[in-house]
């Protein structure tokens, strides 16, 4: 004998569970299925385990899309101050970090004890580990399970993205999107280390663990990040470059800018006007990254030679340079090392308003699963909460 629901949600993790909450909340009976042992296991991980659950200045230029103006509704509708005021409800203690990030004093299970708390203030079912064999729809949606058939009106896929595999992350949503037909855009890994050619590696591979700040920029796009970078024994980490990944297009270059907020060539002159003694290239740049950096990059990019010896077309060679130093990366380190997955399900085959395919009444898709990728900071659980908000509450 089927079970049967209002609402079926697909996949328990933050958008899932708030969604199941918020619909739960407003009398609807919905079932919440997931295929993990332990469900939330993303949420656990994130923010180094304090989880950054928001940023306290979110607005659709913080994310990536195919339509950037896509997510301005469900984020107007459910904004930052609307999670953190349930944060504070629930007596999580928390703090702000630089650029407006918002993490626990303790760890991130509290947030979703809370989460938990709010599906069973709905009387949320949740049902796992279960999978799921197959999804039909008819007059309703059937969705056979190990658990026996479930059906309800309405489906919502919440199962988020291909990031981070070891969590059990899978491509299912995808595969359900295209068997109702529902476009997909191109999928990439996102917010993501980046890998460089043995040739960049063997000049500067010997420099892993060495973290400078830098602003990082890519071909074709506006998009600069002013923070940490971080070189590997593969390539470039830290936040300015997974930032800057989820605009970089393979085959393009990377350029960090070594001195933010300083003019390369009034610093190069101020260097040539010194005593001879204190013109070491090297060392004057060592001042601004580590002096390891300093020393490869001079010995790569300078002339060898004293700065009061440079041609004007040399000083302003290593000027530009200095300001954007271009990096070839040769592709990103994959969705395992990802925090996110670029792309997703179309953004014009929804509803901006309730997340439900405009072809397919009755089917729902939020969160990491739609094109609409945020910045690193909080900003893709914003996307969670707001995309479930307006879901939930469309129930």
């Amino acid at each position: 004998m089927p079970q049967t629901f209002d609402a079926i949600i697909v996949g328990a993790g933050a958008a899932g569970l708030f969604c199941a909450a918020r619909a739960g909340q407003r009398g609807r009976q919905v079932a919440l299925i997931d295929h993990a042992e332990t469900i939330g296991e993303k949420i656990r991980i994130s923010g180094g385990g304090r989880c950054n659950f928001t940023n306290l200045s979110v607005g659709p230029g913080n994310y990536v899309s195919q339509n950037p103006h896509f997510a301005r509704s469900a984020l107007s509708r459910y904004s930052s101050q609307d999670f953190i005021n349930l944060v504070t409800k629930h007596r999580i203690a928390y703090h702000e970090r630089e650029h407006g990030q918002l993490f626990c004093d303790d760890s991130a299970q509290r947030i979703i004890d809370m989460l938990l708390d709010e599906c069973a203030r709905g009387k949320v079912k949740i049902m796992h580990p279960v999978t799921i064999q197959s999804i039909e729809r008819g007059d309703d949606f059937r969705v056979l399970t190990s658990a026996g058939e479930l059906r309800a009106l309405r489906l919502v896929m919440a199962t988020g993205g291909l990031s981070i595999p070891a969590t059990g992350a899978t491509g299912f949503g995808y595969e359900i999107a295209k068997q109702f037909g529902v476009p997909v855009t191109p999928l990439r890994a996102g917010l993501v280390p980046l890998a460089l050619d043995a040739p960049e590696l063997e000049r500067y591979g010997m420099l892993s663990g060495v973290s400078f700040d830098a602003i990082s920029r890519c071909d074709d796009s506006a998009a600069h990040f002013h923070a940490a970078t971080l070189l590997t024994h593969r390539g470039l980490s830290g936040p300015a470059i997974l930032q800057i990944s989820n605009y970089w297009q393979p085959g393009g270059n990377v350029y960090l800018d070594l001195l933010p907020n300083i003019d390369s060539e009034e610093w190069l002159a101020r260097l040539r006007a010194r005593r001879p003694a204190l013109t070491s290239f090297a060392k004057a740049l060592g001042e601004h990254v580590s002096q390891r950096l300093a020393d490869a990059w001079v010995n790569a990019h300078a002339p060898a030679k004293a700065i009061a010896q440079w041609t004007r077309a040399e000083l302003d060679s290593v000027a530009a340079l200095l300001k954007a130093w271009p990096l070839k990366p040769s592709g990103t380190l994959g969705y395992k090392k990802a925090e996110v997955t670029l792309g997703g399900v179309d953004t014009r085959a929804l509803s901006q308003q309730t997340m439900e395919a405009r072809a397919v009444p009755g089917l729902h898709f939020i969160g990491e699963l739609v094109d609409v990728t945020g910045w690193l900071g909080g900003y893709n659980f914003q996307w969670a909460w707001a995309s479930a908000a307006a879901c939930g509450d469309a129930l």
